[in-house]
């Protein structure tokens, strides 16, 4: 289930008391994506020590709550080391969701804060994952429902640690709604950039730190 970093050097600590840092895919994307691909190379060469996991989300609400409470509530329950999330897009919400849950830390990049609100331009269509998968998604209504629930389960004041990361030049959400549903979180907004975080790689480091910081 967990995809571990390979390194040159050896490190002795038990996968379950390494550093876990769970990666979370947009719509429509996957493990493949750049980002995703970036940080684990990064990892891989600077930071072994830290366990790796992206998992392939579905599109479906109701699939990938399942899915991605099912793997969290088991890391929660089996893993000593500490956990840190990290998530694009709608990524971004589902890290959100999920460390609400478990009280963890996350970083969230250009993240959707309301994702029902663009799903209805979905539904009925068939959608094509961009990362080439043969498989074709069909929303319905049902999903646009499903997802307004799980929004309300984080509609409170914010109890986790988050680091927002977004640019206003994001062409598919509205950075100025991340900015305020993150208000009194730690923000870095630049200008211009796009959806896809121009300069990503920038951040990385950073990111590790934040997560799992050093005592």
């Amino acid at each position: 289930m967990l995809s571990h970093n390979s390194s040159n050097v050896p490190d002795s600590s038990p996968a379950g008391e390494r550093p876990l840092l769970i990666y979370l895919h947009g719509f429509l994307s996957s493990p493949q994506s750049h980002k995703c691909q970036l940080l684990k190379a990064w990892l891989r060469e600077f930071r072994p020590d830290i366990v790796f996991y992206a998992p392939l989300i579905s599109p479906y609400p109701a699939q990938a709550a399942l899915a991605l409470g099912s793997a969290v509530s088991e890391f929660a329950a089996s893993h000593h080391g500490p956990i840190g999330l990290a998530g694009s897009s709608m990524g971004g919400f589902w890290s959100t969701w999920l460390a609400e849950q478990y009280r963890l830390p996350a970083v969230v990049v250009n993240p959707a804060v309301t994702p029902s609100r663009f799903m209805p331009a979905y539904v009925g269509q068939d959608l094509k994952p961009y990362s080439g998968e043969l498989q074709t998604y069909r929303l319905q209504p049902a999903d646009v429902d499903k997802m307004q629930q799980l929004e309300s389960a984080i509609a409170g004041p914010l109890q986790s640690r988050y680091w927002l990361l977004a640019q206003r030049g994001d062409e598919t959400l509205d950075c100025r709604e991340a900015e305020e549903f993150y208000r009194g979180q730690r923000q870095t907004v630049e200008e211009g950039g796009d959806h896809s975080f121009q300069g990503f790689a920038r951040y990385t480091a950073a990111l590790v730190d934040f997560l799992f910081p050093k005592h």
